[in-house]
């Protein structure tokens, strides 16, 4: 059985240059590598929540620049191949768990995902709110343009900065 296995190993350790300096991967190796970590990260996608594709929050965003980098350097040859595909899987899972965590408790969504910020309430300006969050006025009416289809503030119930940095308007 153990023979077996070595025997199937053995050439994948080769056509992944698994023994081979990162300078000395050939095209083929890498090619190869970036197929299996192409399928790997398409699973790792799969695997994670839907929002993670959505509009992201600081959360969601954080998990694709580790996962991009780390997958990149499974192709580059930087780092060992096989535990970076793995801790790729590790950090998707881990970002689910705390996902989940922050559905169940309200307290730690707010930690983990932040809240959202009250720009426009009836028709006025929370110019506080703005200041807050480094948004000028022009940036306000951008948004309003933009996710509510409207220019002046006095038309719009309520305006909020949400948790992923666009801004919603409730007409």
């Amino acid at each position: 059985m153990a023979e077996t296995i070595a025997q199937f190993i053995e050439p994948v350790r080769v056509a992944l240059g698994l023994s081979v300096e990162a300078k000395d991967l050939t095209f083929v190796e890498t090619s190869l590598r970036g197929i299996l970590t192409f399928v790997a990260a398409l699973l790792m996608v799969r695997l994670a929540d839907r929002r993670f594709l959505a509009k992201h929050t600081a959360f969601d965003a954080i998990l694709a620049f580790i996962l991009a980098s780390m997958l990149a350097r499974a192709v580059n040859g930087s780092s060992a191949f096989f535990p970076t595909l793995g801790c790729g899987f590790v950090l998707v899972g881990l970002h689910r768990f705390l996902a989940h965590c922050g559905r169940v408790s309200h307290r730690f969504g707010f930690l983990v995902k932040g809240d959202f910020e009250r720009l426009i309430e009836n028709g006025r300006v929370n110019e506080h709110a703005l200041s807050k969050n480094n948004l000028t006025r022009d940036d306000l009416t951008e948004g309003l343009r933009l996710s509510g289809n409207v220019e002046d503030p006095k038309l719009v119930k309520a305006a909020y900065l949400e948790r992923n940095g666009q801004i919603s308007v409730v007409r």
